[in-house]
């Protein structure tokens, strides 16, 4: 409402300033080593948790010879002990930091398929290696995208988040395709298991070596 020139008016704005930030901000993502190792992470250890949960009720059925009734009751313990470690391990998270929480995730994983192989026929080993495994499976995926938070700028965090999704996407599809061919070749879960141990491991080791977010610049 003021004569124009009798005040200061504030600079229009450039319209292609913002974009060209973000564009910037979106490259530096892509760019980052952080973001590629969090996802190869991410989906070695999507990789080790498809095998197990799509193959474990056939695997306890068919290889070792427990009845539908049995077998099928291992999904029910991993959806149980998916909401126990929902409800536990996020808060540890939240003290210890991501990077180590999801270090021992991936690493509880990998035990934890060892106790399914070295359970045999002993169903309360069984169950007991499943429950374990389960939870790991349930803040797997609330954990690495809570790393977008901590490693990113607040900014571009649904970018990250999003663009880990592939990740994942690709394995679980990796899994499926890879553990029954496996299966099929050696006749065996028990093949494919084992692979799945090493996937956790790298998907472990992976996290170990991301820098803690105080380290990154």
């Amino acid at each position: 409402m003021s004569p124009w020139g009798e005040e200061e008016n504030p600079p229009l704005e450039n319209p292609t300033s913002h974009g060209l930030a973000e564009e910037v901000r979106y490259g530096e993502v892509f760019r980052s080593s952080l973001f590629w190792t969090i996802g190869a992470s991410y989906f070695f250890a999507a990789c080790a948790l498809y095998v197990i949960t799509t193959f474990m009720v056939d695997y306890a059925n068919m290889e070792l010879g427990f009845s539908f009734k049995t077998a099928s009751f291992l999904a029910t313990i991993h959806g149980l002990s998916q909401v126990a470690g929902v409800l536990t391990i996020p808060m540890l998270s939240d003290r210890i930091g991501r990077r180590l929480t999801i270090t021992g995730s991936n690493f509880l994983i990998a035990l934890s398929i060892v106790g399914i192989i070295a359970s045999g026929k002993v169903v309360l080993g069984l169950y007991a290696s499943i429950a374990f495994l389960g939870l790991s499976y349930g803040v797997t995926w609330p954990l690495y995208g809570a790393c977008g938070g901590d490693y990113f700028k607040k900014e571009v965090m649904g970018t990250v988040i999003g663009a880990w999704t592939p990740f994942y996407g690709l394995g679980a599809i990796s899994a499926h395709f890879i553990a029954g061919r496996i299966r099929d070749s050696a006749q065996s879960f028990q093949a494919a298991f084992y692979l799945a141990i090493i996937f956790a491991v790298i998907a472990s080791f992976l996290m170990l070596r991301v820098k803690r977010p105080a380290e990154v610049d």
